[in-house]
C-alpha cells in the first residue's frame, strides 16, 4: 500500500473563496457551463468531504475534475497519493504549482493527468482505491460509470453531484426517482446519501444545490448474460416511463407477444413496470430474452 509516515500531521493551507478568485485571475480561467465547472471556495466543505469519503493514509485517490485544487489539497492531508485527472489543459498545467504553493510538503504524492475521464482508457501507476471527487454536473452519471468499470481497484468513494442526480444514484426500486442511473450504478456497487451541500459554497453558484453520495463496490450479480445486454434491457424498460415491461420490451423482443413470453419465462409480471423490479430482475429478463429470441 501507500502509506506515508506522518503525511495526517502535514496540514495544507486550504483554498478559500480568494485564494479561488486570485487563482482564476491568474490563470485567465473563467468556469464554463460547456464543462460543468463549479469550483469550491469553502474550506470547510472539502474538509467534510474527505472525512465523509472516509479515505485515509492507505489510500490512492482518484480525483477527477480537480479545477483550481480545492478538494486536491483537502485530499493531500489524509491520503497517501492522488491521481487528479483534469480534461481543461490550463488547469491540469496549473495544479501542481498550486500544490507546491499551498502545501510543499505534499507536492511529490500529487500525479495529474490531462485527460478526458469519459475517454480515458487507463490510469497510469499504482491503481487507485477510492474515488472522491466534485464531479462536472453535465456528465456526473456517465463518468462516474465509465470509471466504476474501467477501474476495478476502486473499492470506495464519494462524488459530489447534483441533488437530483444523488437522488436518482441512490433511489431504490418503488421512489419515483429510481431509474437507468439506479439501476447501472448498482451492478457495481451499493451507494447511498451521505449529505447535502448548499450552492452558496460554490463560485459560480450553480442554481440548484447539490449532494454527496458515497458508494462502496461488491461482486456484479451473477448473470449467464453479459452486462451490456443486461443494460441493454434497462435502458429499453426506461425508455419511456411508466410503460408496462410488455410494451418497453416488444421493441428488443421483436414484438409484444415476443416480450411477454420472455418476461413470463423470466417469472416477471408483463404489466409489471421497470420502476418496481430490482437489478436480480432485468438479469432475470436479460437472460430469458437470450433464450426465448436466441
Amino acid at each position: 500500500m501507500c502509506r506515508v509516515a506522518g503525511a495526517a500531521h502535514l496540514t495544507p493551507r486550504l483554498l478559500g473563496a480568494a485564494d479561488v478568485r486570485e487563482l482564476a485571475a491568474r490563470l485567465s480561467v473563467t468556469p464554463t457551463k460547456k464543462r460543468g465547472q463549479n469550483f469550491v471556495i469553502d474550506a470547510n466543505t472539502v474538509r467534510r468531504i474527505v472525512r465523509s469519503s472516509g479515505v485515509g493514509p492507505d489510500d490512492i485517490v482518484l480525483e477527477v475534475g480537480p479545477g483550481l485544487g480545492s478538494l486536491t489539497l483537502a485530499l493531500l492531508e489524509r491520503v497517501g497519493r492522488v491521481v487528479a485527472v483534469e480534461v481543461d489543459a490550463t488547469l491540469a498545467a496549473a495544479l501542481p504549482d498550486t500544490v507546491h504553493e499551498f502545501a510543499p510538503e505534499h507536492a511529490d504524492r500529487l500525479d495529474v493527468v490531462h485527460a478526458d475521464a469519459l475517454r480515458i482508457h487507463s490510469i497510469p501507476g499504482v491503481p487507485p482505491t477510492a474515488l472522491v471527487a466534485n464531479l462536472p454536473y453535465n456528465i456526473s452519471v456517465p463518468v462516474l460509470l465509465h470509471l466504476m468499470e474501467l477501474v476495478p481497484s476502486v473499492r470506495h468513494g464519494l462524488v459530489l453531484v447534483q441533488s437530483e442526480v444523488a437522488a436518482r444514484l441512490a433511489a431504490p426500486p418503488g421512489s419515483r426517482v429510481y431509474g437507468v442511473p439506479s439501476l447501472k450504478s448498482a451492478w457495481y456497487a451499493d451507494l447511498r446519501l451521505a449529505g447535502k451541500v448548499s450552492r452558496s459554497v460554490f463560485w459560480p453558484a450553480p442554481n440548484v444545490d447539490s449532494a454527496l453520495v458515497s458508494w462502496t463496490r461488491r461482486d456484479p450479480p451473477v448473470a449467464t448474460v453479459s452486462r451490456d445486454a443486461v443494460f441493454a434491457v434497462i435502458d429499453a424498460a426506461f425508455a419511456q416511463r411508466r410503460k408496462t415491461m410488455r410494451a418497453a420490451l416488444s421493441g428488443i423482443a421483436g414484438s409484444a407477444p415476443a416480450a411477454e413470453a420472455v418476461l413470463v419465462a423470466a417469472g416477471i409480471s408483463p404489466q409489471a413496470r421497470g420502476e418496481s423490479l430490482g437489478l436480480p430482475a432485468f438479469v432475470s429478463v436479460a437472460e430469458a430474452l437470450r433464450e426465448v429470441t436466441g
